[in-house]
């Protein structure tokens, strides 16, 4: 349940949340400014927790017993940025696996506005900071057009660092940006050698610190029993808390907790304990019997659709007929993961991106494919609230080496030749024997 939460929280809290729509730049015509109306960033926040899902799917059945926390919003700004430089049949199976909702000037207003909405989260009780980055080779042409898209979308700069020279070199200076975007909890994303050939790196980073509009008593903090995926049962602490609405749909019953200021929350989603591979409820679960064939996979992971999700959101809000207070009782969690998504990306069709018919011109002409997608997270709840952290880097790297020009070096005497081309009127005709007595 808590990858789940963390999950709600970095995806479905930020991308869900309605902020007031920032305004957008003014459009100077014929020397009059003009305001075009903001753009809608909830678009991209239905595409980012549908592509969160798929991750998160994708990466339990890879791995059904492990903890996962990941940032579908820094993941998608990351391959985003790449994305934005794609062109082809890359940009074909990236827009489906990304779910990217629009294309052109509508795409890049939309991620403006998914920035600012985001950004906005930071208030009194939530600090929300994230940067984008891109790191580039200085032998290397990265286009004016990319960068220009690059920064009106995600308001990334770009950096010069030498990568194909010095790549550990430029490793720590990516490392170091990382750590200080996340507070040092992320403080090495990339390890050393990783970036070998990589020629671009394109980075998010996102840091969260957000207080409970109720904080959790701790005197109500209790030791309770908990199953795990794997069918252990083993003691963690749970807090304890009462009156947070709650939504019933299709196998699962979520809760919704509430961040200082109302902007943000962390949805907790629990399958029913009939679900195959849930392990039963938790002490204090709220979650109906049921089959739970909605509930989780097969294999045991969630069965999560966005379709699914959506609902129990309006009903968070208050539209289903559901909806109610409850107490609740989760436990305190300190999860971390980091993993090199590129199968998991892969299976879920992007492969092309990562192989020889990757087509990323639209960055650079010398851009080959994609060498690696590195995604770190980690993300505490706890009695006063929530720490949460997040990075991604995706390296690319150039085209093969062109074949090396055959250079004619004159070091002995010469002869030259001034001709009309289209007569061949030879107009002058010189032997240098010594340069030097010229």
């Amino acid at each position: 349940m808590a990858l789940l939460a963390g999950m709600a929280l970095l995806a479905a809290g930020c991308g869900s949340a309605r902020p007031a729509r920032p305004q957008s730049p003014p459009v100077i015509t014929r020397g009059v400014a003009v305001r075009e109306p903001a753009a809608d960033p909830r678009p991209l926040g239905a595409a980012d927790t549908a592509f969160g899902l798929d991750v998160l799917g994708a990466w339990c059945r890879a791995d059904p017993q492990a903890n996962i926390v990941f940032s579908p919003e820094s993941l998608a700004s990351g391959l985003g940025m790449a994305y934005l430089g794609a062109r082809g049949g890359t940009v074909r199976a990236m827009t489906r696996a990304l779910h990217v909702p629009a294309a052109g000037q509508a795409l890049l207003a939309g991620l403006q506005a998914r920035s600012g909405a985001v950004r906005a989260l930071d208030r009194p009780g939530v600090t929300l900071a994230e940067s984008d980055q891109v790191w580039a080779d200085p032998s290397l042409i990265t286009r004016r057009s990319y960068l220009n898209s690059v920064a009106t979308g995600y308001g990334a700069g770009v950096r010069r660092v030498p990568l194909l020279t010095k790549p550990d070199q430029a490793t720590r200076q990516i490392n170091a940006a990382i750590s200080g975007a996340t507070r040092g909890h992320i403080p090495q994303l990339l390890a050393p050698g990783s970036l070998q050939g990589s020629g671009w790196v394109l980075t998010d980073a996102l840091y969260l610190k957000a207080a409970w509009a109720t904080t959790f008593e701790s005197a109500r903090t209790s030791t309770g029993h908990f199953t795990t995926a794997a069918g252990h049962r083993v003691s963690v602490r749970y807090l304890n808390g009462d009156g947070y609405r709650s939504d019933s749909a299709n196998g699962w019953t979520a809760v919704s907790l509430p961040y200082r200021g109302g902007k943000l929350s962390l949805v907790a989603l629990l399958p029913d304990s009939g679900a195959a591979g849930s392990g039963g409820t938790s002490s204090g679960g709220t979650g109906s019997a049921g089959t739970g064939s909605a509930g989780t996979s097969s294999a045991g992971c969630p069965g999560l659709s966005a379709a699914d999700l959506s609902k129990i959101t309006k009903g968070l809000a208050g539209a289903g007929a559901g909806s109610g207070q409850v107490g609740i009782s989760l436990p305190k969690v300190n999860l971390s993961t980091k993993a090199n998504m590129n199968g998991l990306l892969s299976r879920l069709g992007m492969g092309i991106a990562f192989g020889p018919g990757a087509n990323f011109t639209g960055l650079s002409p010398q851009a080959g494919a994609i060498a690696t997608v590195v995604h770190a997270a980690a993300l505490r709840v706890g009695e006063k609230g929530t720490v949460a952290s997040a990075a991604t880097a995706v390296g690319l790297v150039p085209t093969a080496a062109q074949p090396a020009r055959q250079i004619v070096t004159f070091d002995r005497p010469y002869v030259l030749l001034v001709t009309d081309t289209a007569t061949g009127e030879p107009l002058l005709v010189a032997r240098v024997a010594d340069p030097q007595d010229s």
